[in-house]
């Protein structure tokens, strides 16, 4: 083969490579992106895992997005930058649930694994939060809520099947105060924060 052949064929091959989508992991049925881009910033998979629910039946499943790939609470709560964590819900036992259910469980986290401190400085943007989703009001399977730290945007957005519901809520303190409902050390799903983790189940 020439030498111009073998630059046209490298070339072709690098256009293919930009064109194709990001690659994806399969995670009971589903697709996730490896990577997504967000805010400007390209964020990598970080891991995946699933909330279980009654009879051993998944809720929801669960994304979660980083600058960097970290496998410890605090090397996820270091990173600057936009983040993502992606919900899809899955629950097959029931028509819908209330996004009530989130709302306990948003508290629950953010009292168990918040200093008194942490839990003061939070807790007007964690009710601010809570109100946006409750005005979803109910979800059903099929449903993705995308939460979003978009810091040049204003702090954390939360996106239900594509509609924005709330204003931006600042800091990056609320966003890691979030993230610990699932990473935190007093979490309800070890699987789940194994896997987010990208840590052996």
């Amino acid at each position: 083969m020439s030498l111009s052949i073998r630059r046209r064929a490298a070339v072709l091959a690098l256009a293919v490579a930009a064109s194709s989508p990001a690659l994806a992991v399969r995670f009971e049925g589903q697709d996730f992106a490896d990577a997504v881009q967000l805010g400007g910033s390209t964020l990598h998979l970080n891991g995946v895992g699933a909330k279980v629910f009654v009879m051993r039946y998944s809720a929801y499943l669960a994304a979660l997005y980083l600058p960097q790939k970290a496998t410890t609470p605090e090397a996820v709560f270091a990173q600057s930058g936009p983040k993502r964590v992606e919900l899809r819900i899955v629950i097959p036992l029931v028509k819908d649930v209330s996004t009530q259910e989130f709302v306990k469980a948003i508290n629950k986290g953010v009292s168990r694994n918040s200093t008194d401190a942490e839990k003061a400085a939070v807790e007007e943007r964690v009710k601010q939060f809570n109100a946006a989703i409750s005005e979803v009001g109910r979800v059903k399977k099929g449903d993705l809520l995308v939460i979003d730290y978009l810091p040049a945007q204003g702090g954390t957005v939360l996106t239900v099947n594509g509609k924005v519901w709330g204003k931006p809520i600042e800091g990056q303190d609320f966003y890691n105060a979030f993230l610990k409902v699932f990473i935190g050390e007093h979490n309800s799903d070890a699987k789940l924060r194994a896997g987010l983790l990208g840590q052996p189940g």
